[in-house]
């Protein structure tokens, strides 16, 4: 993506942002969102961000079992770089989180970009399906009448049950992506289709942990059980904001803004999380006020610790905050060299 489209990209997600700050706060009161804080048991709080790393390791294994037919990494390592991703995610346009995670796993463990880019988008479609039957099974237990919830759960889910369905084809029948490459090669000047050739063969490694069936097991717990820890983040918020819902609801809430991260925002998914983090819990029949001011501080929470953490490995790494905003120019340059 060039400079300019970079610009208008992050324009747009500012907006967007912007957009949906305006919704979740356009009716709030002022003095009833302060009281709602005012009433925090802030040691809970601390409880949760500690509880969210736990998270965040589970992600790293998850994340090692997809790369483990391709080279097998320590777990804190991954678990450093994981973190960074987030931070990156966090802070810069772009998702740049998620083009330092593949060029420090090139840097550091020499695995070949087009295999650590395979291994992250199926994550994705993993988190996306994970948040599907999050919201599903909130949905059998509870009460909720939500337009949003309902939306969310229409658009998302073509989407990655279809992205699984190929990525599991594609496992189990490489050689048919092979044939489809070698046709294309065939009327590419030779430079390209050697490009192309090496692209696709780092593309299938990168599957290969969906053909092993132990690894494939491994993947899909980490993924349910990394996300079912972070529910039990927002539950810990919800008890120190005195919200007795239970857990099916943090569940709900988890899948609902996680799958809205597909809407385009600006960095930390702004205004984009806090109304239908909110949006959710006044369906649950919390006040306007308290809902709001739930998801502003579960936002915190959620974004703060791990921040700081991934900025610490970041400096550890040798890098600093102007690698971050030169993310995805860092892991175009790796490509070149790759290939």
């Amino acid at each position: 993506m060039n400079s300019g489209n970079k610009r208008v990209a992050i324009i747009i997600g500012l907006l967007i942002s912007s957009i949906f700050l305006y919704l979740a706060f356009r009716n709030l009161h002022p003095e009833a969102f302060l009281d709602s804080l005012q009433q925090v048991n802030v040691p809970l709080l601390f409880v949760g961000a500690a509880v969210y790393f736990f998270a965040v390791a589970v992600i790293a294994l998850r994340w090692q079992f997809l790369l483990r037919a391709v080279q097998m990494i320590p777990l804190f390592p991954l678990t450093q770089i994981v973190a960074i991703g987030y931070m990156g995610n966090n802070v810069y346009p772009l998702r740049a989180g998620e083009a330092l995670r593949i060029y420090l796993l090139r840097r550091n463990h020499d695995v070949p970009v087009a295999r650590a880019t395979t291994t992250v988008v199926v994550e994705r479609v993993f988190d996306g399906l994970v948040m599907l039957s999050f919201i599903l099974f909130s949905l059998l237990l509870l009460d909720v009448d939500s337009p949003q919830v309902d939306l969310v759960v229409r658009v998302s889910t073509p989407l990655f049950v279809t992205a699984l369905l190929i990525f599991l084809f594609l496992a189990a029948q490489p050689n048919l992506l092979r044939r489809l490459v070698k046709f294309v090669v065939g009327i590419l000047p030779e430079k390209l289709g050697a490009v192309l050739n090496n692209i696709s063969e780092d593309i299938i490694a990168g599957l290969e942990g969906l053909r092993s069936p132990i690894y494939l097991l491994g993947t899909v717990i980490s993924s349910f059980v990394t996300w079912a820890i972070e529910a039990c983040v927002y539950w810990i918020v919800m008890s120190a904001f005195s919200l007795d819902l239970g857990y099916p609801v943090a569940l709900l809430v988890v899948g609902t803004v996680n799958l809205a991260g597909l809407i385009p925002a600006s960095p930390g998914q702004v205004g984009v999380y806090e109304f239908f983090v909110s949006t959710v819990m006044i369906a649950m029949g919390v006040e306007a006020a308290l809902a709001t001011g739930y998801a502003v501080v579960v936002h915190i929470v959620i974004w703060l610790p791990v921040t700081l953490a991934g900025f610490f490995f970041l400096i550890r790494q040798g890098m600093g905050w102007s690698d971050i905003s030169r993310a995805n120019e860092l892991e175009d340059a790796t490509l070149e060299k790759a290939t």
